[in-house]
């Protein structure tokens, strides 16, 4: 009906200029005396005939119409599959629509090649930064002082955020490789841990290890990046006190902190990209993007990670791995 109303009105025009011409024929008739039975008869027909080729337009305009719909849902429609001009004023749309897709076309090919020289220079990059990262940790291994352990932590820190440029990079890209295994997650749990043991010890970090004795379906390189971001932002937020890593659930492991927490109003929004909350602001040291690719890479997993946290009283990173759809290759 309310196309029906929209045709109607798009035809206005002709139909008041019949309206017109048989009100000018009455007026005549009128006039001169005759009468107007002999207009009445012929209006009424031209309105019978004038009604079918109304009805015929229309069942034309709506075929067109559910034809365009359906172009405008298909993704990629080039102009050759919409309906044929039948007017001057449907060819120039026609044409404007190819033109418009001609730009349109040109300017995602453009994007699409800075896009891929984008990724292509920082994923060179980030692998030829690990070089002088090697490099200069292997001076600091022949020493042992307070500088020098320092130094190397802070070189593991700047060697896991080239690590989360790799993975941002890599996520959503067509080589990135999933390879699901069944794995002891005491293994991937552990790996993480000696990864930061330095940094647990310079900073007097009490870790409580609880053995996990479980088995995982999963991507050991993806889900051991998780892990470690997890446990970066806990010893990040922790001043002291103590880490906690052990099974909340079966299939739940739970990563546990006891520093400054996460406001209860930024506790919805952390694994938002770029999201730092209150806490992450007081501290300059937050970019909102650890936690948002953990989210990003449990996803790819068939994983789900929550958090669990108030002000000032810690916070509880849950990932939970019970994933039955998930099956080892």
């Amino acid at each position: 009906m309310k196309l029906f109303l929209s045709y109607l009105k798009s035809r206005r025009r002709v139909m008041a200029a019949l309206f017109v011409a048989a009100a000018v024929f009455a007026a005549a008739f009128y006039l001169y005396h005759l009468p107007l039975e002999a207009v009445a008869y012929p209006v009424l027909l031209c309105a019978f005939f004038g009604a079918i080729a109304l009805c015929v337009d229309f069942r034309r305009v709506r075929a067109r119409h559910i034809h365009l719909l359906e172009a405008v849902r298909q993704a990629g429609t080039l102009e050759t599959e919409l309906p044929e001009a039948d007017s001057i004023e449907e060819a120039d749309y026609r044409a404007l629509v190819a033109a418009l897709r001609r730009a349109m076309t040109d300017s995602a090919d453009q994007a699409a090649a800075r896009y891929r020289d984008t990724i292509d220079y920082y994923t060179v990059w980030a692998h030829q930064i690990k070089t002088p990262i090697s490099s200069m940790r292997l001076t600091l291994r022949g020493e042992d002082s307070e500088a020098s352990r320092a130094l190397n932590t802070d070189l593991m820190r700047i060697e896991q955020y080239v690590d989360m440029v790799l993975a941002y990079l890599r996520l959503d890209s067509e080589s990135s490789d999933y390879v699901f295994r069944s794995y002891d997650l005491d293994e991937i749990a552990r790996r993480a841990v000696r990864r930061f043991s330095t940094e647990f010890i310079a900073r007097k970090i009490r870790l409580e290890y609880a053995p996990l004795d479980t088995r995982v379906v999963t991507d050991e390189k993806w889900l051991g990046f998780v892990v470690e971001q997890v446990l970066s932002n806990a010893l990040k937020y922790t001043r002291e006190g103590s880490v906690r890593i052990y099974m909340r659930a079966p299939y739940v492991l739970c990563i546990e902190d006891t520093g400054i927490g996460i406001a209860a109003s930024d506790l919805p929004r952390v694994f938002e990209k770029g999201y730092t909350g209150f806490n992450g602001r007081g501290g300059a040291r937050a970019s909102g993007i650890g936690l948002h690719l953990c989210r990003r890479v449990c996803d790819k997993l068939g994983a789900a990670i929550s958090a669990e946290s108030e002000a000032g009283c810690g916070t509880a990173i849950l990932i939970d791995l019970h994933r039955p759809e998930v099956k080892a290759e």
